[in-house]
């Protein structure tokens, strides 16, 4: 049955808004693969709503990664118009009107009327990452997706207290949904963070009690791997119903991934997609033999890709990848004592570096990566990591004078939010430090112990 006014959640991270008729839909990735051909959707997007966002008015794109802007999905809604955050560098609406797309570009925290009874919010943020309020007739929805907080956190929460009945959207699980294949130099896969399968509830709980809204949808957490060389990964996906494990609030519900939600009625109606088959497919199907090797060529477009990205001489002294079984090393700084090692097929690392997406090369988790030296894979997560996929590839902010600026203007959009936010992540950053060296010197489970995790906990509010 059709929602007059409303909203349904299917597929990865797609929001569908009714208003009559289906008037918005975010991050449609309907059907295919991502990253290389290594994800998929857990579930399959059941017709009606494959109809529904079909028949949207408007599209919204929260980002960059390929579970959020498909491109194999977007090339079936050119006849929409496609609503974006403004994002510092406009690389997706460069990319997107030079394909003939209709693009309209969404200013920072200024609400939007798209139909009679639904205006939306769009916030970028400096980690290219968005989120997107969408108030249907007092009923708000934060579309959070797989953004964490960077500033708009404070907005967020002055929305929720104006409306009538709010719903959070966001990442949620074991933690797989980043990169997670790391190597000792040994060549011992490092277990994951997500293989201690920790209840995902209790974060989701925290989460959304700090924010004051009443129901949780696990979001932007629906997929699995695809890929005979990422195929193991599949152990630590968090299934529809793991996301409740934990979860205890007075204030607050977690309702299914997928949902239909009547605005009129306040009913919330479970949807039910069959789920996908696990299938383990042949990398070859997705162009990547592993005994092919780099050509001259390659090499020389990869020392440049490399070469460009200024800031990683602050962060890294070499950078080794092996391909076909033949190692490629490429000098960045010195004297920093760190080294990273890619063990890669050669067609996706070539696509990664002609088009600039070195993330989507790590999250599709079939890119072996070892760290040497003088820093742990967490390090090379917070270091790494932002300078080359979220600054340098979609931000274009390559050198020191281009990382000032692109966060200069983050800062004048919202300069207190803004500060707030440094500040928190300084204080988290420092705390963890804190944390780590006391609990490697005392004896887990004791007393002392204990107390200690406590204190850490209440001083980061949680």
């Amino acid at each position: 049955m059709s929602l007059e006014l409303g909203f349904e959640t299917i597929g990865n991270a797609t929001l569908i808004v009714h208003d009559g008729k289906p008037v918005l839909a975010t991050d449609p990735w309907l059907s295919g693969t991502a990253y290389f051909g290594s994800w998929v959707l857990s579930h399959a997007v059941p017709p009606e709503q494959m109809a529904n966002v079909e028949a949207a008015d408007a599209i919204w794109i929260s980002h960059g990664h390929p579970d959020h802007l498909s491109f194999e999905t977007l090339k079936k809604l050119k006849d929409k118009e496609i609503l974006l955050p403004d994002h510092v560098g406009g690389r997706i609406r460069d990319y997107l009107v030079s394909d003939g797309y209709k693009v309209r570009v969404l200013k920072d925290r200024e609400w939007h009327q798209i139909s009679a009874r639904v205006r939306i919010c769009s916030i970028a943020d400096c980690n290219q990452d968005a989120v997107l309020l969408v108030d249907i007739d007092g009923t708000l929805v934060a579309n959070l997706n797989d953004a964490s907080e960077r500033g708009w956190e404070n907005f967020v929460k002055h929305a929720v207290k104006k409306s009538d009945v709010s719903f959070m959207l966001a990442l949620s699980g074991f933690g797989d949904a980043d990169m997670i294949n790391f190597f000792e130099p040994n060549g011992d896969r490092i277990l994951p963070y997500a293989a201690k399968q920790l209840p995902p509830g209790k974060a989701i709980a925290r989460r959304i009690e700090s924010f004051g809204m009443k129901y949780f949808v696990p979001f932007a957490s629906l997929h699995q791997y695809n890929r005979a060389d990422s195929f193991w990964a599949n152990d630590y996906i968090t299934g529809p119903e793991a996301h409740k494990l934990g979860f205890a609030s007075e204030t607050a519900e977690i309702v299914g991934p997928f949902i239909k939600y009547d605005c009129l009625s306040r009913n919330v109606e479970l949807l039910e997609p069959l789920p996908n088959p696990l299938v383990a497919n042949d990398p070859k199907d997705f162009g990547d033999d592993w005994s092919q090797q780099l050509t001259d060529v390659d090499v020389d477009e990869a020392r440049k890709y490399f070469a460009r990205i200024e800031t990683l001489r602050d962060v890294v002294d070499v950078i080794v990848v092996r391909v076909g079984g033949v190692e490629h090393e490429f000098p960045v700084g010195s004297g920093n004592n760190r080294g990273v090692t890619f063990e890669v097929p050669r067609h996706s690392f070539m696509e990664a570096v002609k088009w600039e997406v070195f993330d989507d090369l790590m999250i599709g988790n079939f890119t072996k990566t070892t760290v040497t030296g003088d820093w742990t894979t967490d390090e090379f997560g917070t270091k790494f990591t932002p300078l080359v996929g979220k600054y340098a590839d979609n931000g274009y902010a390559r050198t020191h004078a281009e990382i000032r600026k692109y966060m200069a203007e983050y800062r004048r959009r919202a300069p207190l939010d803004t500060a707030r936010s440094l500040l928190a992540h300084k204080n988290t950053s420092f705390l963890n430090s804190v944390a780590r060296t006391m609990y490697s010197k005392i004896a887990p489970g004791s007393l002392l112990h204990r107390i200690g995790r406590s204190s850490y906990r209440k001083l980061r509010g949680r």
